[in-house]
């Protein structure tokens, strides 16, 4: 007889199990299912309905999981796509105002000449609205000795 059956067979009725080493001990089994022995189909049955069930919720479980990934995997090649676009976008922006600021650097000297001419022209006109003035001015003493 093997270990095994020699282990079932210390077995006795009310659960208590010899053990070799540490004496009788409780049996954990609520069953009294024996490899050889014939059972109750109506309890295979049930216990493979069980398996099988049980099988498909955990494969739904997984399936629905890599669902997640493969949607969490999607945003990121989008968000990721994005941010490429964004970069170039930048980096085109980035170009431009380099660009423009060396324009602006290139023309700061006409722009410098302008304002002076500007200044100049505020000045002659100044002086012109005074030329004005004073000719007005003398206008009228010229009329009041030609009246006299």
């Amino acid at each position: 007889m093997d270990s095994t059956q020699q282990n079932l067979d210390a077995v006795s009725e009310d659960g208590v199990t010899d053990s070799p080493k540490r004496g009788p001990t409780l049996s954990t089994s609520t069953s009294s299912f024996e490899p050889l022995d014939p059972h109750d189909p109506n309890l295979s049955k049930l216990a493979t309905t069980m398996f099988q069930k049980t099988s498909d919720y955990l494969l739904g479980e997984l399936t629905l999981t890599q669902a997640d990934y493969k949607l969490l995997e999607a945003m990121n090649i989008a968000t990721v796509g994005k941010c490429n676009d964004m970069t170039q976008m930048t980096q085109q922006i980035k170009k431009n105002m380099v660009d423009l600021q060396e324009k602006y650097e290139s023309l700061r000297p006409v722009l410098e000449q302008i304002n002076e001419i500007e200044a100049s022209v505020m000045k002659l006109e100044k002086a012109a609205y005074k030329l004005d003035a004073y000719s007005k001015r003398l206008e009228n003493k010229v009329k009041t000795l030609e009246r006299k």
